[in-house]
């Protein structure tokens, strides 16, 4: 869908499914119900979720040409690819193998490439499209490792130049912060751009790969490269996410995608508070949970249960990294995040930042039975339909 000159869809990483033909029975399962929910008639966007296997299987001319099909059959498009997830993602415990391989093995340029590839056969007419990866890796202890994820993101971009050479399709890798990362915060993605994407080492590296001339570099290097803006993580850090928009813009750092999601917040984590967070526990995914004290002080926890289990301080306010629908402001006991993505649309619908719009609210298998009522179709439509409405309040 088209709301103004941004693409507005939903990620299908919603649907489990690791194989190509897994994938493509979800979509012809979900996308023509939620279309006619949402929007018949009108050409259908697609954030479309791919693991390496799924996409090694989609290089096989056959199946690109059974899904491109597909979709001019069902008015549908792919204007952004989630490469975050590598390997499986739903049905097993995933917890922090979601961020492997992470920025220093080639096999993250491997398969990001490959998804470049796939998206440039499939992107919309503008010939613009925006693919989402890890946030370099998981854990600060990676930190030493950073000049080698930056060598490995500088080759992402050489690739994505010659690809633009041969398809025309300009594609824009986006970097997507997350609690307990390498990049987790907006001052770090503003440093990691300033200090080593934006530099004149990584331009001069990139013409020694491209060819291209020093000043060609500068620009690819900010037109290739940008930020996956999730509103769930930037509210559970906490980001005054006004002040962030207008420094990374005074940055000339790009927002490809702004991922529209909201997680859980208890305004005070009483024992009451959190015995109802509780139900929200899951083996599956990673929880994160940022705890602000009175004083601004900021506790962090890897997952949900070392927050359950820490001594109470009943005034802390706690964010949760749990993407629950975006309709949603309260969930019995907790409040959601949903007023910090509220304000993000309202900048968006202001001053548009970005062209790229993706729902993304994963957790419908693990969400408590109370708020999957209706089936997962209904849920979507429901989350399409109540961004459509708060973009054009």
């Amino acid at each position: 869908m088209r709301i103004g000159s941004a693409h507005l869809g939903y990620c299908s990483n919603i649907h489990p499914g690791e194989s190509w033909r897994e994938v493509r029975e979800q979509l012809a399962l979900h996308i023509p119900a939620v279309r006619q929910r949402v929007a018949p008639g009108e050409a259908f966007g697609i954030g479309l979720r791919l693991s390496a296997r799924a996409a090694q299987e989609l290089a096989d001319p056959a199946a690109l040409n059974e899904l491109r099909a597909w979709l001019a059959a069902e008015n549908a498009y792919v204007f952004t690819v989630n490469g975050f997830p590598h390997g499986s993602f739903h049905g097993s415990t995933v917890k922090s193998a979601v961020y492997e391989p992470d920025w220093r093995d080639p096999e993250r340029l491997r398969y990001t490439l490959q998804l470049a590839e796939l998206l440039a056969q499939l992107a919309p007419p503008d010939g613009r499209a925006s693919l989402s990866s890890v946030p370099l890796g998981y854990g600060a202890r990676l930190g030493e490792a950073l000049p080698a994820m930056v060598e490995q993101l500088i080759a992402c971009v050489a690739g994505l130049v010659a690809l633009r050479g041969r398809s025309g399709i300009t594609v824009t890798l986006a970097l997507e912060p997350e609690p307990d990362c390498v990049l987790q915060t907006l001052d770090e993605v503003l440093a990691l751009f300033s200090q080593h994407l934006h530099s004149d080492a990584a331009a001069d590296r990139l013409a020694q790969l491209s060819g291209l001339t020093a000043d060609a570099a500068h620009a690819a290097l900010r037109e290739h490269l940008g930020l996956c803006l999730d509103a769930c993580h930037a509210a559970v850090e906490f980001e005054d996410v006004a002040e962030a928009l207008t420094r990374l813009q005074a940055a000339g750092i790009a927002i490809a995608k702004l991922q529209i999601s909201a997680g859980l917040r208890l305004p005070q984590a009483s024992a009451a508070a959190r015995d109802w967070l509780a139900r929200f526990d899951d083996p599956v995914y990673l929880h994160q949970v940022v705890a602000r004290a009175p004083d601004g002080a900021l506790t962090r926890y890897p997952d949900l249960p070392q927050a359950l289990a820490s001594p109470l301080c009943a005034q802390d306010e706690w964010r949760v990294h749990f993407h629950v629908p975006v309709f949603l402001e309260q969930l019995g006991g907790c409040h959601s995040t949903q007023p910090l993505l509220s304000e993000l649309l309202a900048l968006q619908r202001e001053r548009p930042f970005t062209e790229h719009l993706e729902v993304e609210t994963y957790t419908w298998d693990v969400l408590p039975e109370p708020w999957r009522q209706g089936g997962v179709d209904e849920a979507i439509a429901r989350e399409l339909v109540w961004v459509r409405a708060t973009l054009q309040a």
